[in-house]
């Protein structure tokens, strides 16, 4: 791991010192990242260096390149997508008395950043002994605004502390280009992403300018623009210069006085716009942000959170280690809520907008764990993330077509819609990803009551049950099967009957044919009929669940039980595996990258009885390596739901630190929003035992012996609900919106209503089976 040294606080993400090893740099760049959803700033030094990635990101802004196949193959995506900075305009640099200030060059005395979750702020405090004598200390303040969407903001103030100082301050707006050092071993590559836009337009005047451009292949027009205010010094003017505007300031500063200097941003982009468009659009967000000034925006920013907090915190109190829980908890839940609070027309990517990472694509994993839990904590927010993937519906009904099926079939990775995997047996082979699609459709609507009409959900899931019935294959003896599928385990792919996706494909017909009872108009645009409907539930009620008698386990596919053991002692430091092993291997034996089997038992609960989970829970816990930081959520779930509550409980801490603590060791490539999601999940749903997918809201709550208390708010159906477990009891409450709300705490049925909260007492689970084991070396890292 190369996590950075950061202390623990329940309400900030501090670094009392810097650390300039390049990848625990990397790191805390993606740590102290902001983001709204809209524009995202990397989490850089306020100097140009050190630096491993600056950038400043737009969700939506990426370039094309070439795919280049060693054999060409039909069917396979022509091009790649991958986002690509904007013009990066958080550099300011420091020259006093003639010495040019970074911590590099001249070692600070102090030097402290501080990430505060309820201000919405990165905070900067370093202090120089120059050579003249004199201590020189600079606070920098950076806001990515959630109330103007388009704006981020810096304040930074330079004071002489004990002696005089002429300080020259140099603020840069940078030319937009993309990734100069990534060129995935193709020279068309490099060339498409490290040049991406063509420069059309720039001005400069005195305090600032703007620039806009257009990226060559994928037509998107960009612009940015800059202005500074100045108190206790002089603008010397701006300068245009290789595409880069910067703009000085000077000021002759006496022992305690300062020079303050607060440099406003904006952004704007539209798909096939017009630059000059573009370029009167950021205009305006600064001129906005100017008129409503730093103090302004400041409160605005915390009065947004505030509200956030208020509907969505958590608390956990217990053991030594249940602050930095606490404090991993609250971060996990900023960065996600930031990552989609004003985003629109766009996807969350995996890494959101805090890095490059997997090129800004959207997974399957933003449906499976981001839109799920935004739904209950920030409905309006996933409805956002919901909309743009209906966009893609036309998209997904060509890629069926390509491949010769009916329906819609999603996109395993992309930016707007169109597949962009070059690796097929991971991608296009994983066709689970339209089932996640439909479920966070349904779920949403489940959890907010809104009508299978809404934000297209019936067409959704009618179109992925379309597309599961020219897919599925029925036997000679009735039985109905998908074949040379991947399921959510990249270890084992193209196989015969993988569970999760079968159970999947059931869940998502069934789903189909509810929906289209309730809304028989809509259903007859899309043309469904009757006999259509009764294909659906058929095919379901016979899918094939694959059962080893021998072992009494479910193979995780057909034939998965019999395959090779994989020498977990012999391997014990290679470790992701694909970095050390041939797929060819791989493929074939039992071990595992992520949870899969164990989704299964979490998203398709019903289907398995309460000793089917223990006995598939202990055989696959002992295959299970954990390569992805998506399985530490689910297995924390399951286990929960087994009973194991402290192993539950360390594979929740696992996954909720996973930045912080980098324990992935590729946090420098942006954070895991999956992982994040999941780690609120992992408390809500497994600790918890909330269901979300049922008629009404289920509670079974458990807790650990390393925490005393927990408590959380969910959105149910349009009313905030709290709830509280302790060693005494479970307490729901209504804390905004209209009672009585039904709600099932292990299995009673109570009503909760505004002044009338309801306690049951705590239910201590007996496991089934001993706690399960983990490969040599795999158990729960934190």
């Amino acid at each position: 791991m190369t996590a950075a040294d950061l202390e623990v606080d329940p309400w900030q993400v501090r670094e009392p010192r810097i650390d300039v090893d390049p990848d625990r740099l990397a790191a805390t760049e993606s740590v102290f990242a902001l983001s709204n959803g809209y524009l995202g700033v990397r989490g850089t030094l306020d100097e140009d260096t050190p630096s491993q990635l600056r950038g400043t990101y737009c969700s939506g802004v990426f370039e094309t390149f070439p795919l280049s196949y060693p054999e060409g193959g039909y069917g396979h995506p022509e091009e790649g997508q991958a986002l690509v900075s904007v013009a990066d305009g958080t550099v300011i640099r420091t020259v006093a008395d003639g010495t040019a200030l970074d911590v590099t060059g001249v070692p600070p005395e102090r030097h402290e950043r501080t990430l505060d979750l309820r201000a919405g702020t990165l905070d900067r405090v370093v202090r120089w002994r120059l050579p003249s004598g004199t201590t020189l200390e600079v606070r920098s303040r950076r806001m990515v605004s959630l109330a103007e969407r388009s704006v981020c903001l810096i304040r930074y103030a330079v004071r002489a502390v004990d002696g005089p100082a002429h300080v020259v301050l140099s603020s840069e707006l940078a030319r937009m280009v993309g990734r100069p050092a990534v060129t995935k071993g193709d020279p068309r590559v490099a060339e498409a992403l490290s040049e991406p836009f063509e420069l059309m337009a720039d001005h400069h005047h005195r305090s600032g300018g703007g620039m806009a451009g257009c990226t060559h292949r994928s037509g998107i027009a960009a612009a940015a623009v800059v202005d500074h205010t100045v108190e206790g010094g002089e603008v010397e003017g701006t300068e245009l210069r290789d595409h880069a505007l910067r703009t000085t300031v000077s000021a002759d500063l006496a022992a305690g006085e300062e020079v303050v200097l607060t440099k406003v941003l904006g952004y704007a982009w539209q798909r096939d716009g017009q630059p000059d468009g573009q370029l009167d659009v950021a205009e305006a967000a600064v001129a906005s942000a100017l008129d409503r000034g730093w103090d302004r925006l400041l409160e605005e920013q915390r009065a947004v959170l505030e509200e956030f907090w208020e509907s969505a915190d958590v608390e956990v109190d217990g053991d030594d280690d249940s602050m930095a829980l606490q404090q991993a908890l609250r971060y996990g839940l900023f960065q996600l809520f930031c990552a989609a609070a004003r985003i629109s027309g766009a996807p969350v990517g995996a890494k959101g907008l805090t890095g490059l990472g997997y090129d800004g694509h959207t997974f399957w994993d933003v449906e499976g764990f981001v839109v799920p839990a935004l739904s209950l904590l920030r409905p309006q927010a996933a409805a956002e993330l919901l909309r743009w993937r209906a966009a893609t519906l036309d998209e997904a009904r060509h890629r069926a077509e390509v491949l010769d099926l009916q329906g819609a079939s999603f996109a395993w990775r992309t930016i707007d819609g169109r597949e962009c995997s070059p690796y097929w047996p991971a991608s296009t082979a994983a066709m689970h990803v339209n089932a996640d699609i439909a479920r966070a459709f349904w779920l949403h609507h489940n959890v907010t009551a809104s009508r299978f009409g809404d934000l297209s959900v019936l067409e959704v899931l009618v179109e992925t049950a379309r597309l599961w019935m020219s897919m599925g294959h029925e036997d000679a003896d009735g039985g109905w099967h998908l074949l040379g599928m991947t399921g959510p385990d990249e270890y084992t792919g193209v196989v015969d009957d993988n569970v999760f996706t079968n159970l999947m494909a059931r869940r998502n017909l069934v789903r189909a044919a509810e929906a289209v009872e309730h809304e028989p108009a809509l259903a007859e645009q899309l043309r469904v009929e009757a006999e259509e409907v009764e294909r659906w539930r058929d095919a379901a009620r016979r899918v094939h669940v694959p059962w080893d008698d021998r072992l009494g386990v479910h193979p995780s596919n057909t034939g998965f039980t019999t395959y090779r053991e994989w020498r977990f002692e012999d391997h014990r430091d290679s470790y992701p595996l694909q970095q050390h092993h041939h797929y060819a291997k791989i493929y074939r034996r039992q071990v595992l990258k992520q949870a899969d089997l164990a989704l299964a038992l979490w998203w398709c609960r019903e289907d398995f009885t309460d000793d089917q989970v223990a006995r598939d829970l202990d055989y696959y816990e002992a295959r299970t390596v954990r390569d992805s930081s998506l399985s530490a959520a689910v297995q924390a779930v399951v286990c929960a739901h087994a009973g194991h509550l402290d192993l539950a409980l360390r594979y929740l801490r696992e996954c909720a630190l996973v930045d912080l603590r980098d324990v992935q060791g590729d946090t420098g490539n942006g954070l895991h929003l999956a992982a994040v999601a999941g780690s609120w999940l992992a408390l809500v749903q497994g600790l918890g035992g909330l269901r979300d997918d049922q008629p009404e809201l289920e509670l079974a709550p458990r807790l650990p012996a390393g925490l005393e208390r927990t408590a959380y708010h969910v959105t149910w159906r349009g009313t905030l609900l709290r709830v509280e477990t302790t060693r005494d009891g479970t307490t729901v409450s209504v804390r905004r919106g209209e009672g009585p709300v039904t709600v099932r705490i292990d299995g009673t049925q109570v009503q909760v209503d505004v002044g009338a909260p309801v306690t049951r007492p705590l239910v201590v689970p007996e496991p089934l089976l001993p706690e399960p084991r983990q490969p040599v070396g795999r158990e729960p890292s934190t």
